[in-house]
Formats: C-alpha cells, structure tokens, sequence
C-alpha cells in the first residue's frame, strides 16, 4: 500500500485525480442526506420565523464572526445536558439560513441562552465581558452602540421567505416599522409586532434606552430568542427523563 501511495505522488495528475475522488466521495455522503431533509424534519406548529430585528441581530452575530467560538448545537450527552439544558432538534433550526451549530467551543453554546440572563447583563457583557465574567477570553463589541441600518431588513425577509420561511408580505412590508417597534414597548406598533410573530415576543427595550434603536438592541433580541422559537425539545426531554 505504502509504494502504491509513493508511485502515485510522482505522478501529479494522479494525485490530483485521487483527491478529488476522496472529497467527493465525502461530500456526497454530508451531502446527499440534505436532500431528504422535508421529509426527515417535521416542522413544528408552534415554530415561528425570527422577528426583522431579531434577524438584523443575527446578520451582526454573523458579521462579527461570534459563530467561530459559539457553537448553537446541544448533543444528547449527559454533561452536555446538565449544563446547557436540553438537546436541540433539527427542527429548531429549519428556518435558519444558513444554520449556526458550529463545532467550535471557545465559548460556552448558546442554543438555550434566551431569557436566562438580563439584557442589562447581556449589554455589560458585550461592551466589556470581563465586568460580568472575570476570567472571559471574549473581545469586547463597544461598538454595538451606534444606530441600526434598517435598510436591508425588508429585502432580508423577502430573500428567506423565497427559501421557505413563512414571512407574509405583511411581515415583509412592515418590517422596518416592526424592527422599531419591538425595542419600544410604549409604541404604538408594539401590539402589531405581537399580533404578526406571537404574543410570546418580546418587546422591550433591549439596551436600556427606548429613543434610539441602535445595533446591541438587534444582538440582544437575537440572542434572548435562542431556544425560544419552539417548544418542540421540551416534551422529547420529558419523555427521556421518564
């Protein structure tokens, strides 16, 4: 086996002509699975798309590469269980595009991180991690202060909803209004964004100051939604734990 390898590094194209069968052969294996998935995924009735600003906030979680040491994944072990709660579903995931379960844990996973801190923790955190966790690693976003461009949320909505999210044309045309109604509960257009994503939404002033809508309030509406979205894991938990 050894001189049949060594026989194929001299010969370039050979060498070429086996890697590329190795790598397709693995990605027809990741890949073809994903063909199945409408019938393998069964969606939830309660599972409800992402709020316009819960999804700008998501677009900035990406944009400042936070799905590198977070991953948003929790597998069925033991330990894994007892720290992060319970497993996540692949339906849990169904409108996310493109999917953050990541395999990377500088940082602890978030899949079940929604209301289980403050967000005045969740704004300290961000603008400085070590005031709330001492021995943090994160880098520090202070930046996540300046206004929010609402510009792109209603193309945003209409680009998912081609992909199969249920976002209405309703949903599509009030985004902006939406995004700006959800961090003020005051507002006007408060009831509307209930009436539109659910009652369970939140709607509140994410980083403390209701007068501007501002980037840390989409990133903190994002991350207070994770594990949220669906109630879909917690009779499954149920059923084990019996």
């Amino acid at each position: 086996m050894l001189k049949l390898h060594y026989n194929l590094e001299k010969v370039s194209m050979g060498l070429v002509a086996a890697i590329i069968l190795a790598a397709s052969i693995g990605g027809i294996v990741e890949i073809a699975p994903l063909f199945t998935i409408d019938e393998t995924v069964e969606l939830p009735d309660d599972l409800r798309p992402h709020t316009p600003l819960e999804l700008a906030g998501r677009e900035i979680y990406i944009r400042e590469g936070c799905y590198a040491c977070h991953s948003q994944m929790v597998r069925s072990l033991a330990d894994e269980l007892d720290r992060y709660g319970r497993y996540s579903l692949a339906a849990e995931s169904a409108y996310d595009h493109p999917m953050l379960w990541g395999s990377k844990r500088t940082g602890p996973d978030i899949a079940r991180l929604g209301e289980k801190y403050s967000d005045a923790w969740h704004v300290a955190h961000l603008i400085d991690p070590r005031s709330v966790v001492p021995a943090s690693i994160m880098p520090a976003y202070p930046w996540l202060d300046r206004p929010l461009d609402t510009g792109i949320i209603a193309d945003s909505l209409a680009t998912l909803a081609r992909l199969g999210v249920p976002y209405d044309d309703d949903m599509i045309a009030n985004s902006e209004a939406d995004a700006q109604a959800q961090s003020r509960p005051d507002s006007g257009g408060a009831a509307d964004v209930q009436a539109r994503y659910g009652e369970d939404v939140a709607v509140r002033a994410f980083d403390g100051d209701p007068a501007r809508l501002t980037e840390m309030d989409a990133v903190v509406a994002y991350l207070q939604s994770l594990g949220t979205l669906t109630d879909a894991a917690h009779p499954i938990m149920a059923e084990d734990i019996q």
